[in-house]
């Protein structure tokens, strides 16, 4: 599985890269690091990632932009949001753009590895 990790917090895109790296996904390998939408958008060109982590807000294109133009150009990725829940209406709209789970910030690494489990599956 082709991983591509986008979010403005180094801080998260580092703690996803860890819990993949430490070998609790066995068989997934990280394609790319975006700091924003369109970043992302330029990486899933280049790498053709099955799964992405989607953060929801982040500055340049924000993750319900570009989900919309992910699933545009690639329809079978697997898109999991990584975001906070302080608004529910924004998951809920990513969700019904076609991404396939959502993890609430702060998470556990079982929560993440769980959901990066569940939407691998949905392929």
């Amino acid at each position: 599985m082709r991983l591509l990790i986008v979010d403005d917090s180094n801080m998260i895109r580092s703690r996803i890269s860890r819990v993949v790296q430490t070998g609790a996904l066995v068989g997934v390998a990280i394609v790319g690091l975006a700091r924003n939408g369109a970043e992302a958008v330029r990486l899933a060109r280049a790498t053709q990632p099955d799964v992405v982590t989607m953060d929801l807000t982040m500055p340049e294109m924000d993750g319900i932009e570009c989900i919309t133009e992910l699933m545009r150009q690639f329809p079978r990725i697997n898109i999991l949001v990584v975001s906070a829940l302080s608004d529910k209406s924004t998951a809920i709209a990513a969700l019904r753009l076609g991404a396939r789970g959502f993890v609430a910030k702060p998470f556990t690494d079982d929560e993440l590895r769980l959901a990066l489990l569940d939407v691998s599956d949905a392929r």
